[in-house]
């Protein structure tokens, strides 16, 4: 026994506290000082102190990136990742603290000199790695930090939500504040009143606790409703939602029909007995996510300008500096497609776009291009369309007999469980910042058509229904196609029977093309051939990585145009469009002097603005930032193939007729109504025969019926056999 008396230290090798979790060893003080000194210290480059000088600028709420976060220390990060909701509301305190040591000493009532107190102040953290799915996050998720991102379709009205709920006992009027869950948690009362009773007084009864709502802390708060990218969603399935709690300074930030990328808390709540099915179960909840970071990732440069690599932009240049940038994109447009050049220049300007631009009186002209497909059956117009869905970076597919007006536009939905109103976007507000492809324009009922109207020219979206009156960004351009009313394109028929739209909704199409299935004998015999060697090479593997990666391409160089360059006319260029912009009219004038009919396809202003937006998205095509002479050249006869064809294609093109020639039409229209009285029936052939026995003109005799057709003095019966006259 004699050892243990002296005065001598022993220690057994033993852990005063036993390893627990990883946030249980890691105390809240600690990690505030952590942030603390993060907030004062970090800097980039020499002396510049980004988070202090922040935090000086708007006192109210502060940016943290998390790379920045983790250079400086490489605990933080992770922390935070794996328990937020322990972590961000000390790195709020941290903040609030900081601000208050950077801050000046201020004078009281007394004239005192004292320190300013901690103000709140709000950490909204960004990332730059890549936003999970939305169909992949399961329980695993739960209470940690996750990126996602999609497309807000509702956002719910502010309400005020509770921080600090202020309770008054009944009996003895004792007061206490009790702490709110943050999100859409609620506050734990208590269920007794920790009052001693004095000697005659009766005890606090059980749940004696009131809610004073008056003397309660508020912040914010809102409810979004999150969807998936359509482009993200697989094929046959429907877009799943995410619901999102914003408070404090992330309220009315957002707009039905923004692309957001979101950092959240993945939590649970429970949800208000909404369906009788999950009645009784006590132990189901319903996820949703409590945003701690929001990034808008709208308008040209659709999700982040910033994630192309070096590599890719020297390779993109290079490509837009090479000679004929224009032939080498058409030439990868719907590769599959033969012939219809036209209409592949057409499609790539449309993908490239013009540039927006805003006046200093607050009007926006569009930058988008507008097409019109309208012909024959069996010419690939739909291919087309389906080709421009999956290469535009931000698409959106629909069938005209299939969609509604408010469909298209927004509709107004009734919420479940709180009954108020609130908007989902459709087809044209999801596709903001991209292109909408219409098949069977034709077929639309045409008081939806009308609803397209507004979303084609001002590119706003304007709604007053239900107590909800808002406008909301359309800024879409619009591939259509369509079928003329009989089916196919018929020669003998005027423009304005062929095309059949209201002249309204026409002049807002920048560029007209009529597909027609013309029999060529060589033509058919290209045709058939490469169809043919389509379908023959259709499944070697080789070709089809090559194929995806020159989509993938193509979708990459048109993101990267459209996000970095905006061209403008050069003065030169602007008179030359002028010229050509006068002498359209003037020829048209003309026209319709001799004719004596308006043509079918207006050309007004429209028109004009129309080819400016051409040459603009042929300068893009180049990464020029000046839309030069030799683009307006091209803009025009593109313009020309197509509109232009179009207003004067049918039967009207045949009137330019000599006076000889009209006076031949008119003894032919003599002979004929000689041959036939009101009312009688003849063969086509044998009436052309019989006049041509007379010394008359084949073609004149052509001519005429034709012209007596349309005035409707005869009538062709048995598939344009017969020929019977009316009265």
């Amino acid at each position: 026994m004699s050892g243990w008396d002296e005065g001598a230290v022993y220690y057994s090798d033993q852990p005063q506290f036993p390893e627990g979790g990883d946030a249980a060893t890691v105390s809240p003080h600690a990690v505030m000082t952590k942030f603390k000194e993060f907030i004062r210290t970090f800097e980039i480059g020499q002396n510049c102190f980004p988070y202090r000088e922040a935090l000086l600028d708007n006192p109210k709420r502060l940016l943290v990136h998390l790379e920045d976060l983790l250079s400086f220390d490489s605990d933080l990060p992770s922390l935070i990742r794996s328990a937020p909701a322990d972590f961000l509301p000390v790195f709020e305190k941290a903040a609030g603290e900081v601000l208050a040591g950077l801050r000046m000493r201020e004078a009281n009532e007394t004239g005192e000199m004292e320190e300013p107190t901690p103000s709140d102040v709000q950490i909204l953290l960004t990332s730059r790695e890549d936003p999970v799915s939305m169909r992949l996050l399961g329980a695993q998720y739960i209470s940690k930090l996750v990126k996602i991102s999609g497309i807000s379709i509702a956002a719910s009205r502010v309400k005020a939500k509770a921080t600090y709920v202020f309770l008054v006992c009944k009996n003895c009027r004792k007061t206490r504040e009790v702490p709110c869950r943050p999100g859409l948690g609620g506050a734990i009362v208590p269920r007794s009143c920790d009052h001693v009773p004095q000697p005659g007084e009766e005890p606090c009864p059980l749940d004696p606790w009131m809610v004073v709502p008056d003397r309660s802390q508020y912040v914010d708060q809102q409810t979004l409703k999150l969807q998936e990218n359509p482009e993200d969603v697989p094929t046959g399935e429907l877009p799943r939602n995410m619901l999102l709690s914003v408070d404090r300074h992330l309220v009315q930030l957002i707009v039905p029909g923004t692309r957001l990328t979101v950092m959240g808390i993945y939590s649970i709540f429970q949800a208000s007995s909404s369906s009788n099915s999950h009645k009784g179960a006590v132990a189901i909840r319903q996820p949703y996510i409590r945003v701690v970071g929001l990034e808008d990732t709208n308008e040209a440069s659709s999700r982040g300008p910033a994630n192309f690599t070096p590599d890719e932009e020297e390779e993109f240049k290079k490509f837009a500096a090479s000679q004929d940038v224009y032939s080498n994109i058409c030439t990868k447009i719907a590769p599959s497609i033969f012939g219809h050049n036209d209409v592949k220049r057409a499609v790539a300007c449309l993908l490239f776009g013009g540039s927006r631009k805003s006046l200093p009186d607050g009007v926006k002209l569009r930058g988008d291009i507008n097409v019109l497909l309208l012909g024959d059956p069996s010419t690939a117009k739909s291919q087309f369309l389906k080709f421009v869905e999956k290469t535009a970076p931000i698409a959106v597919y629909t069938s005209g007999k299939g969609s509604s007006a408010a469909g298209l536009t927004a509709s107004v939905i009734r919420d479940s469980s709180t009954r108020e109103f609130y908007l989902e976007g459709g087809a044209m507000v999801l596709a903001d910042g991209g292109v909408v492809c219409i098949d069977e324009f034709d077929k639309m009922r045409p008081e939806d058509r009308v609803a397209i109207h507004e979303a084609m020219e001002q590119q706003t979206i304007s709604i007053a229904k239900a107590g909800i009156t808002t406008v909301l960004n359309s800024r879409t351009s619009v591939l259509a196609a369509a079928n003329p009313p009989s089916g196919r394109y018929d020669d003998l028929k005027t423009a304005q029977d062929n095309i059949d739209l209201q002249t309204t909704i026409l002049s807002r199409f920048d560029l007209i093309f009529i597909v027609k299935d013309s029999r060529n004998f060589d033509q058919d015999k290209e045709i058939a051939s490469h169809i043919i060697r389509v379908h023959a090479s259709a499944d070697k593997v080789t070709d089809e990585n090559t194929d995806s990666k020159e989509d993938n391409w193509l979708k990459r160089y048109i993101q990267y145009c459209r996000s970095r360059c905006h061209p403008r006319l050069t003065e030169s260029a602007a008179m030359k469009l002028q010229q050509y912009y006068v002498t359209i009219r003037e020829d048209m004038k003309r026209s319709a002097h001799e004719t004596g009919e308006a043509a079918p396809i207006p050309i007004t202003v429209r028109q004009l603005e129309a080819i400016v937006r051409l040459s603009e998205s042929l300068a893009k095509m180049r990464l020029s930032h000046d839309a030069t002479e030799d683009d307006v050249e091209k803009a025009y006869k593109l313009f020309k193939t197509a509109t232009m064809d179009a207003a004067k294609s049918g039967i009207n093109q045949q009137i330019n007729i000599t006076s000889e020639m009209a006076k031949e039409i008119k003894q032919a229209e003599t002979q004929i109504k000689r041959r036939m009285g009101i009312g009688a029936r003849l063969s086509e052939r044998r009436l052309i025969e019989d006049l041509a026995r007379m010394g008359m003109n084949e073609s004149m005799v052509r001519r005429a019926l034709l012209i007596m057709h349309q005035r409707g003095e005869v009538e062709y019966q048995r598939e344009r056999r017969s020929i019977v006259r009316k009265a």
